[in-house]
């Protein structure tokens, strides 16, 4: 139905395209980054994004401020808007839309069963998650001693389950084994997104399976770079690459052999979209290499807001928010630890 969406959208989807279309024109500019990062306090952080959107939601709050108090209410004006998109809509748009925080439940899942291992309280570590990753029975995930019980008692209930036949195995649950889960995990969600985007068809199937191919090769290039010096196997980690992407599935055989940094590089730079992304870096630097990724991902959201009648803008705008959170929480440390100079090598500019 690829260029028929225009007759139909607006039925159903044209309230809430038009909402998140308002709510991405409340992000922030260049111009209110630079003002950020001339801030000398918390204080003044506070002062400026009262003009901002994030207003209302830092006016009550006493002195002094710290940086995971300002981190917190802008993840709660996002999930404020977030539960008013999912309130407004209906089926196929409310799937998708709940499709956008299984992968906040996988990283909340693995930093209760991190911090369950290393003796953490369990009410603190709640604290520490995501909100849009909640779900009833997850602090119930500390009892459990390896996959099984995992998902027998707490998973099975959830919309993780589909995921967790490729993990369960009666080993105990150490470091390792969790980081392989949370690489499965994705691995299935991921795919299972692109398939659910892909049956969508139209404008949503081009964006979303653009959008989400990136994904996975970003995760592929991670895992890689991750695993060199350790344990894994090249079998091992060839298993956790999701099986679609413009890696897939030459690149994959390639990158999973690769011993270092500028190995992996080598092969990626036989690809012109990443190319573009190791030319900015240093031989031997990984280390902005997320910098990289994450501007060219920005880049890309930013390019879905291109066109219209499609669910790919709900997916940019809740990414795009994410990003500015993360840059918020950038510029708050490096302003509380006093290292303004550093302010500038993690921000992610957004327009």
């Amino acid at each position: 139905m690829y260029g028929l969406e225009a007759l139909t959208f607006n039925i159903h989807g044209g309230y809430l395209e038009a909402i998140v279309r308002g709510y991405r024109s409340g992000l922030l500019t260049a111009a209110d980054y630079n003002n950020l990062c001339q801030c000398e306090t918390l204080e003044d952080i506070k002062m400026h994004l009262s003009a901002t959107e994030y207003g209302p939601y830092l006016q009550n709050e006493p002195s002094p401020l710290h940086t995971t108090t300002i981190v917190e209410k802008c993840t709660l004006k996002l999930v404020d808007e977030y539960k008013h998109m999912l309130c407004q809509a209906t089926e196929p748009l409310s799937t998708f839309l709940e499709y956008i925080t299984y992968g906040h439940m996988i990283d909340n899942v693995v930093l209760i069963v991190t911090g369950t291992l290393h003796e953490r309280d369990v009410q603190e570590l709640l604290e520490k998650c995501h909100p849009l990753g909640m779900f009833d029975s997850i602090a119930t995930l500390a009892v459990a001693q390896n996959m099984r019980e995992l998902y027998r008692l707490v998973l099975v209930d959830t919309p993780l389950a589909p995921y967790f036949s490729e993990c369960i195995t009666s080993e105990d649950l150490d470091d390792m084994n969790i980081e392989i889960m949370r690489n499965t995990l994705y691995k299935a969600y991921l795919e299972d997104f692109y398939r659910f985007c892909k049956k969508l068809g139209g404008a949503t199937a081009e964006i979303m399976c653009d959008l989400l191919a990136f994904e996975a090769d970003r995760r592929a290039v991670n895992i890689t770079i991750n695993s060199i010096g350790t344990e894994l196997t090249r079998d091992d980690r060839r298993k956790l690459y999701s099986s679609f992407g413009l890696l897939y599935p030459y690149g994959h055989e390639e990158i999973a052999v690769c011993e270092d940094f500028d190995q992996v590089r080598g092969v990626l730079e036989k690809y012109p979209p990443y190319q573009s992304i190791f030319s900015k870096l240093s031989y031997g630097e990984s280390q902005i290499l997320d910098k990289a990724f994450y501007e060219e991902e920005v880049k890309r959201l930013c390019l879905a807001f291109e066109q219209q009648f499609h669910y790919g803008v709900f997916f940019a705008y809740m990414r795009l928010r994410e990003q500015e959170i993360r840059n918020l929480m950038w510029i708050s440390e490096c302003v509380a630890q006093n290292q303004k100079s550093r302010v500038h090598d993690s921000v992610v500019f957004i327009f």
